[in-house]
């Protein structure tokens, strides 16, 4: 029963392919998981979008959506149904062709990494040796995308919005995938169902996950910030800071381009989450030997799920970043940490088994955290001085 209950969507797909003629199965199994994505995610695109804005309320001292159906929750139906019947404005002398092309290209390339996250056991779209290259090969696209809004918009705010975010995506996206790296390191591989089978053992009951080792814990500290920069979330959404910018690089986007936008971004969201579970949080494994009848795919969901709502936390405590921050955080401390933490990696795994080597690399980490934050980032804050215009 237990089995069953687990691979329930794995045992539904191969009873509607074998309903097919043998020439069409593998096209169609294929389909049915492509169409599975398609709706799910969204689906819970849309429980996030619900649960920022009451949370975010309850945070502010406010009610939050509370007309819409019971509680406020057709709340995004209604979003939905708006974004689709406004209307669409194109600047005149924007590049109207890439002005189309840009939002749709941001989630078809947001949408590819899910071939390869494995979300449950036996349910991996696509089972690839080189899974994580792949991932962040389809993550790098969305920059592309990025620029494409700003450029093609015609507009100084979309430009400037563009460039930030090009800027600051491509100096977390460095970090970020070094910190994934040390994953791989003790892995051995860059597939993503071999890194989730890796901490897939228990000791005592308790799991192996990489995040409960020292590399690990500080490994996945930096991952979540660098995660946070690349999907431009509080404290760092300077790329559309409405005080400055309007709305960044989708300022003369509206109607269902605008959803589009919107829809990549938590999209995203969900799946750098859905990377973090697998890497560091034991993907779908249970977090306790003895809840291992629980369905695998239940706790997967639950992580991502889980990870949201820490980032919509974030959102409602932490204030937004200045731009020299912003960079000099990437550069001077998240960039260095990471790459010393691949030092402590290894001397992870060349000490072996044993105590002395969990004190090692405590020591590595705490002295380095410690070091850095006072020597790269220990400079003065200057008290602020306004100038006005004569």
């Amino acid at each position: 029963m237990v089995s069953t209950l687990d691979q329930i969507f794995v045992l539904l797909k191969h009873w509607i392919v074998s309903l097919l003629p043998a020439v069409l199965q593998p096209v169609t199994g294929v389909v049915l998981s492509v169409v599975a994505i398609i709706c799910v995610f969204p689906a819970l695109f849309a429980i996030s979008v619900l649960l920022e804005r009451k949370g975010l309320g309850r945070m502010q001292n406010r009610i939050g959506p509370n007309r819409v159906g019971p509680l406020g929750v057709l709340q995004p139906v209604a979003d939905g149904i708006k974004s689709l019947t406004k209307e669409d404005i194109v600047p005149t002398n924007a590049d109207a062709v890439v002005h189309f092309m840009a939002p749709v290209f941001l989630v078809v390339v947001v949408f590819m990494g899910y071939a390869v996250l494995p979300m449950g056991r036996n349910m991996t779209l696509v089972k690839m040796d080189a899974a994580l290259l792949f991932y962040f090969a389809m993550g790098a696209s969305t920059e592309l995308a990025v620029f494409m809004a700003g450029w093609s918009s015609r507009n100084k705010y979309s430009l400037l919005g563009a460039m930030r975010a090009v800027a600051q995506m491509i100096s977390y996206e460095v970090p970020l995938l070094l910190s994934s790296v040390s994953v791989v390191m003790i892995t051995g591989s860059l597939s993503l169902d071999k890194i989730v089978e890796a901490q897939n053992r228990y000791t005592w009951g308790l799991p192996h996950w990489y995040i409960f080792t020292p590399w690990g814990c500080a490994a996945f500290v930096m991952f979540a910030i660098a995660a946070t920069a690349e999907t431009n979330r509080s404290p760092f959404d300077l790329p559309e800071g409405e005080s400055e910018l309007v709305a960044g690089y989708f300022t003369e986007y509206s109607g269902f381009k605008f959803a589009e936008f919107f829809l990549g971004e938590y999209v995203g969201m969900l799946s750098i989450s859905g990377l973090g579970t697998t890497l560091f949080l034991g993907g779908w494994s249970a977090p306790l030997e003895v809840l291992g009848f629980v369905p695998s795919w239940i706790w997967f969901f639950s992580k991502v799920m889980l990870s949201i709502c820490v980032m919509i936390w974030m959102r409602g405590t932490l204030p937004r970043l200045r731009q020299d921050q912003l960079m000099n955080f990437a550069w001077k401390f998240v960039l260095p940490f990471t790459m010393l933490i691949l030092v402590d990696v290894a001397v992870w795994w060349f000490m072996g088994e044993g105590w002395l080597r969990w004190i090692i690399c405590s020591a590595i980490v705490i002295i380095a955290y410690v070091a850095m934050g006072r020597v790269l980032m220990g400079k003065k804050i200057a008290p602020r001085s306004y100038r006005y215009a004569e």
